[in-house]
This record gives C-alpha cells, structure tokens and sequence, in this order.
C-alpha cells in the first residue's frame, strides 16, 4: 500500500521503508543501484528489526515468573504493523508499543522507535527500546539487513570478503537448530579479512559474540562496497541461507540466541538487556555506499 511506505531522497543516496515491520526495503546509490536484497523465494526478507529477542528461544518459549508464552524466532516486531510518527524527505520515525496482541507473547510495556535518517551516501538506523511499565523489561534487539550478494552481478561471490577495522582473533559462536551451541569455533577470521564463500553458512551464521570492531567493510576488488558501522552492539552475526542464496546480512545485535541448554527465566538468559523502568536503551547502525569503479 502506497501510503504505508516513505521514501527518503539524499545525497547520492535513497531508500524506501514501509510501515509493516518497519523495514527498509530498497537501498540505492545516486545512479540507482539497488544494494538491498530484494526479498527472493529463497529469502523473503529485506531488512528485519529484531525485537524482543534475537534468534531462537528454547522451545520457541519465553519464561516469566513460571509461566511461558509463544514467542518466535527473532520475535514478534518484524510482523507488527509500525504507527508513523515523523514522515521527512530525509528521515523518518516509526514506533511500536505493546497491546493485548504483544502482551500474550511478552508480557511487558514497551515503546520500540526506528528511525531511519539520510546523510551523504549514507543511511543512519537506529533503534531505542524504552520501559514504559513499572518493572525490569529484560529485552533485547537487533538489525538482520540483507545486501546483495554479489554487489556487481558479473563478479563471483568468492571475490567479496569482509574487512574489519580491527583484528578479530575471538572464537566465534554456531547454532544447532536454531540455537547457540556451548562450544565455541576457531574464527575464520584471518586478521581483520574474512574471505566469503557460500560454504561458510554450511552450520548457519557465523557469530561474534566478543567483536573487537565496531565497523566493518563489504567489497570485492573493484564494484560497488558497503561500509556498515555501528554503536550499542554487543554482537555481530553474518549469514547467508545455508545451500546458497544472493544475499548477505551483516546483523549487529544487542542479544543472541539461547544457548542450546539453557532453561531458565527469560531475565536470566545470556545478552538480554535489563531496563529500569522510564529509562531507554539503543543500538544504531550506519550504511554507507560506495559505487566504486565496474
């Protein structure tokens, strides 16, 4: 529907963002390039927020206070419908807050805002989490954007490599089902380069729970190349769909799967954010386009 959608125009730089979800769902530089997945059959997706969890709960259920409730995968916020609160040429705000519907999910008041703002060949996300209720909201929250992959159709996908801005010398954490396995891996990180291949995502995402980096660079020799940055993430986690797909997602978060033996409260659980009541937490991501030379 036309009008559940903004379109943001900037400096060699536009993207589109509709109101299901709040999802952005098209990123293109000054001469029209999409860099955005645009949500193929192997993946029907662009660029979920993930709230209030990241990844899978054990059983798919959420503890509170001996009591459980359904929640899914990277949780309910991705397939909430979003009430606009500002609509610029240059930004946007949409906000998500709790109703019956949320409630027999995840028993907590909240207010989730994503804010989406154009600078120079670049887009500025940023999601803040606010405890409107009158206990801990225990929470967590986190960006799924998906580039194509490869950026320039003619080069292979074993051209493209990820270039963080600092060493990354940290095992790295897989899933099982879903769900964190107790076992670290050795990082198949070299340095700060991580060459990709479609090889990589055979056991899921690859995930850094101790990031040295706050900024990462996606690019081949030559193309096009994406400069993603972030700031209040405790994670980060690539991947792409196991057996192939044209897509990559680069995913920082503030919270993480359950690991696979864990039973507990919901509070209790590692990488969840506890809120004080009245009091706010954010992640914020940056995308910058680079076009490059083809």
């Amino acid at each position: 529907m036309a009008q559940d959608s903004q379109t943001l125009q900037g400096d060699g730089i536009s993207a589109i963002i509709v109101g299901q979800g709040a999802e952005l769902v098209s990123l293109r530089d000054g001469q029209g390039s999409e860099f955005l997945w645009q949500a193929g059959p192997e993946w029907r997706r662009h660029s979920p927020v993930l709230f209030p969890i990241v990844g899978r709960l054990k059983g798919d259920q959420l503890r509170h206070r001996g009591r459980t409730y359904p929640m899914t995968q990277h949780g309910f916020a991705r397939d909430k419908p979003f009430t606009w609160e500002e609509r610029g040429a240059r930004s946007c705000t949409l906000v998500l807050t709790d109703d019956a519907d949320t409630r027999a999910h995840y028993p907590f008041a909240f207010r989730l805002a994503v804010t989406y703002t154009l600078g120079r060949q670049q887009l500025g996300v940023a999601l803040e989490v606010t405890n409107t209720g009158d206990e801990m909201l225990p929470a967590a929250v986190g960006a799924h954007p998906a580039f194509n992959w490869p950026l320039l159709p003619e080069l292979p996908k074993e051209a493209y490599r990820l270039i963080f801005a600092n060493d990354e010398p940290a095992q790295v954490r897989r899933l099982k089902d879903g769900l964190l396995l107790p076992a670290t891996s050795p990082t198949p990180i070299e340095g700060k380069t991580l060459v990709l291949s479609e090889r990589l995502f055979d056991d899921d995402a690859v995930i850094l729970d101790r990031p040295a980096s706050t900024s990462v660079r996606y690019a081949a020799d030559h193309g096009p190349a994406i400069e993603m940055s972030w700031q209040g993430a405790e994670e980060l986690g690539i991947w792409s769909k196991p057996g192939g797909a044209p897509f990559l997602c680069i995913e920082p978060w503030h919270g993480i799967a359950s690991p696979a033996d864990f039973d507990g409260e919901f509070s209790d659980k590692p990488g969840v954010m506890l809120i004080e009541p009245g009091a706010k937490r954010s992640l914020s991501y940056q995308i910058g386009l680079e076009q490059g030379r083809r």
